[in-house]
């Protein structure tokens, strides 16, 4: 029984009504909330701004992980200080830095632009629960 009226004590519910504010509801609270802030964002901005969020982590957690690193291995480096080949050490830690930030990168990139189109999808189903609660509201309300 589609879109019946309850008459409740003078008081008439609409099925309808309640069932489509009760899904927005839930979509509002619950699983849309990321999707709705996700909206105020133009695609390439959001995956540009994410992007740069992870390979700023991936450079810090990188240096953090190479201080550890030279600090394990400090008593070596002393000992070996005036032997030691910088160039080569150099050149090996930088190609791991850009073969990370390159994984980083491009792994957001992917990530993010899921997130934000399977984000999209959900705010169509939301936009067209709202355009049918509307729908609802004009047909209750008497045309003067």
């Amino acid at each position: 029984m589609r879109g019946a009226l309850i008459v409740l004590g003078g008081n008439m519910l609409n099925n309808r009504k309640i069932r489509l504010m009760t899904k927005l509801a839930v979509f509002e609270n619950k699983t849309g909330k990321e999707d709705i802030s996700l909206s105020k964002y133009y695609k390439t901005d959001y995956v540009r701004y994410q992007v740069l969020k992870s390979i700023i982590s991936a450079t810090v957690g990188y240096l953090l992980i190479l201080a550890l690193v030279i600090l394990y291995r400090l008593e070596f480096l002393i000992k070996n200080a005036v032997s030691l080949d910088y160039k080569t050490i150099g050149a090996y830690v930088l190609g791991i830095y850009i073969l990370i930030i390159t994984v980083y990168g491009l792994g957001s990139l992917a990530w993010f632009s899921f997130k934000y189109d399977a984000s999209r999808k959900k705010l169509i189903r939301y936009f067209k629960l709202l355009k049918r609660l509307k729908k609802v509201y004009s047909e209750e309300m008497p045309e003067s």
